[in-house]
């Protein structure tokens, strides 16, 4: 790969993250612009909750059966090497299987079970796209053949579109249009989810909610579930130190608030986990939003005062700003936000989700402290 070709595909991706595509659409586009510097046999690409880390949907290529049941299970219940929570949090947000394993592979878990026996795949790069110190998206790519691992030059050219691709995929999460073409479901959405990942037992409610998240099958689940579900597992088992929640946004635009909790049982082998699905209420989604439109924190700061009813002078007082200066924040929120004045702010963009949780402060990981 030449410098002057990886030049160019950065740019192509960069004008993809500010085309205003769906995540579909952003998602298919990326992983083409990819190929083209970092050929890849298959590759899956997910969306993550920021808050979280779980995953919340996936877009692959040439994996046929990805078995998410399986793939749920090694990321969050079993230590590995490169688990992608580890990759998250590193300075530079990738790793390569065979140059963390030196040269030895087969000393992971999801080589040896998984990616060989399964896919055939011998060679994994894995990278995090984050911006902003939060993840929201994730991605693979594999190889086969023996002799075509992934070099550091290419695992360097992924990490440095790391914040490009994390921008773009939160945009396209939080602002793509929505359908609205759907009927919330009356009652409780509850899915009780068995030892293998299949469906036990589920509410109506439950059943349309998988059904929007792409389930084909009614005992089957989506990969989001098999992702809580899993987590929800490993936090039975005491590797993780809450019990899992996460945020997911459906094709109708509607976004819902995912918790699990697993289920007592008088068998000591009973496995078994409680999933149940809620509309989200605005500080779930509020953070996502702010994030999406990319407001600072002093920004955010005026939004909420704004949204308080409080003047220019009285938001200059509060905040210690000059008037001018409070003036230059509203300008560039309204640039941000694609709105022309406050009353715009306020019923077009905010009002619905924010208002509610005036005066509740935004922690470090983008959730209201209360």
């Amino acid at each position: 790969m030449s410098s002057t070709h990886a030049e160019k595909v950065r740019r192509r991706v960069e004008v993809s993250t500010t085309a205003g595509l769906g995540v579909a659409e952003y998602a298919e586009s990326v992983l083409d612009l990819l190929r083209e510097a970092v050929p890849y046999d298959a590759v899956c690409l997910a969306t993550s909750d920021p808050a979280t880390g779980l995953l919340t949907g996936r877009y692959h290529i040439d994996l046929g059966d990805s078995r998410d049941a399986e793939f749920a299970h090694l990321e969050y219940e079993v230590d590995d090497v490169n688990l992608f929570r580890d990759v998250a949090v590193r300075p530079r947000p990738v790793g390569v299987l065979d140059l963390d394993t030196c040269g030895a592979p087969e000393t992971s878990v999801r080589w040896r079970e998984f990616l060989m026996p399964h896919f055939g795949i011998r060679h994994e790069l894995r990278a995090a796209f984050r911006a902003d110190a939060q993840v929201w998206g994730l991605i693979g790519m594999y190889r086969g053949s023996p002799a075509s691992g992934f070099s550091p030059a290419e695992a360097d050219f992924i990490a440095g579109l790391s914040d490009t691709v994390a921008r773009g995929l939160r945009a396209a999460i939080v602002t793509s249009a929505a359908t609205g073409d759907r009927d919330r479901p009356d009652g409780p959405a509850v899915v009780i989810v068995g030892p293998d990942g299949t469906v036990r037992s589920a509410t109506p409610a439950a059943l349309q909610h998988l059904a929007d998240l792409g389930s084909a099958d009614t005992d089957q689940l989506p990969m989001p579930l098999h992702a809580l579900v899993s987590a929800t597992r490993a936090f039975r088992d005491g590797r993780r130190r809450a019990a899992p929640r996460t945020r997911i946004r459906l094709a109708s635009g509607e976004w819902l608030v995912l918790h699990a909790a697993p289920l007592a049982s008088a068998d000591a082998a009973g496995g078994d986990v409680v999933v149940t699905m809620e509309p989200a209420r605005p500080p779930d989604v509020v953070p996502l939003v702010v994030a999406a439109h990319g407001l600072t924190e002093r920004e955010q700061d005026v939004v909420r005062l704004v949204l308080a009813g409080a003047s220019t002078n009285e938001i200059g007082r509060t905040l210690h700003l000059s008037p001018y200066t409070v003036q230059d924040h509203l300008k560039s929120i309204f640039d941000k936000t694609g709105v022309r004045s406050r009353r715009e702010l306020t019923a077009g963009v905010f009002f619905d989700q924010y208002a509610p949780r005036i005066g509740s402060a935004l922690t470090p990981s983008g959730w209201f402290a209360s």
